[in-house]
């Protein structure tokens, strides 16, 4: 019995650690790159970082410095999945992402256009 309760502790502690360790995969910096739309190919940079226990951030027009910062409203997360959610000219926009490996992502933006994404390396 003893060795039993011994193996369930250990078995929670290793669930937790490997669920804590899967959570902060997302908060990085990433480049995002958007083929395919009617203005062209679109590029973007964000930095994700863990504020009051959820991901946060704004993404940033990669060769135009003018562009204002565009703000993120909402970020869905699970192990393998990230949804980040933003206004673009009036419309709101959402971009699924799901893991590759441990520096890329894949997915779509409106379920439409197909994005990939590249952590960058700081």
């Amino acid at each position: 019995m003893k060795k039993l309760s011994v193996f369930v502790v250990l078995f929670i502690m290793g669930l937790s650690f490997n669920t804590f360790a899967q959570s902060e995969f997302f908060a990085a910096k990433w480049e995002i790159t958007v083929t395919g739309t009617p203005n062209g190919d679109a590029k973007f940079v964000t930095k994700l970082e863990r504020k009051d226990g959820k991901l946060a951030g704004e993404l940033s027009l990669i060769g135009d410095s003018s562009a204002p910062k565009i703000p993120i409203t909402n970020i869905e997360e699970s192990v393998d999945k990230i949804v980040i959610y933003f206004s673009a000219q009036g419309y709101d926009v959402n971009v699924d992402l799901v893991k590759v490996d441990d520096d890329n992502l894949k997915g779509t933006l409106m379920n439409m256009f197909e994005a990939k994404a590249v952590r960058v390396k700081e």
